[in-house]
């Protein structure tokens, strides 16, 4: 894992998965087979506090269920993409679409399924929980777990920097 924190400098654009990044990764199953999650409210607050400064936000993540969708319209996010299988693919085209350089972009996932689609950000990031493999790889491991203010450490200390906070 880097010692070392990376260039935020150039950073315009956050994209995140959900299970286990805005969430901790526990899923409730009940009876009627709904499936519920809890989202942390300091994140919610960074990521509404970043798009009224102009920053982009994303999420990218391979499950879709309905409540999750309304969360993240409620914090005012655009760009949701849910049910997805290939992110990398995805990826690719939302930055196309958008005109964004990867480089300004910043990926945080905590399993193998964001892993390639992180490395083609300039920035992979992930929470103080996510697997091994992905910590290996991420120039930014918070100290805060999934779910429990890993978002909104990455966008405070990103917009710190660049004073928007």
């Amino acid at each position: 894992m880097p010692t070392t924190q990376p260039d935020l400098s150039q950073i315009n654009t956050f994209i995140f998965d959900v299970d286990g990044v805005l969430t901790d990764g526990l899923l409730y199953a009940f009876a009627d087979g709904e499936q519920v999650r809890a989202f942390n409210i300091k994140d919610g607050f960074a990521i509404k506090h970043a798009i009224r400064q102009g920053y982009r936000v994303a999420i990218i993540s391979g499950k879709n269920e309905p409540g999750v969708r309304r969360r993240l319209e409620q914090l005012d996010i655009e760009d949701i993409f849910l049910g997805i299988e290939d992110k990398v693919e995805t990826l690719e085209n939302y930055l196309y679409m958008q005109g964004v350089s990867a480089a300004t972009a910043v990926y945080m996932g905590d399993d193998m399924p964001d892993l390639e689609a992180m490395q083609l950000c300039g920035i992979a990031a992930c929470p103080a929980d996510a697997a091994e493999d992905v910590r290996a790889v991420s120039a930014f491991v918070t100290t805060r777990g999934g779910g429990k203010g890993a978002v909104r450490e990455l966008i405070e200390t990103t917009m710190k920097l660049q004073d928007t906070w």
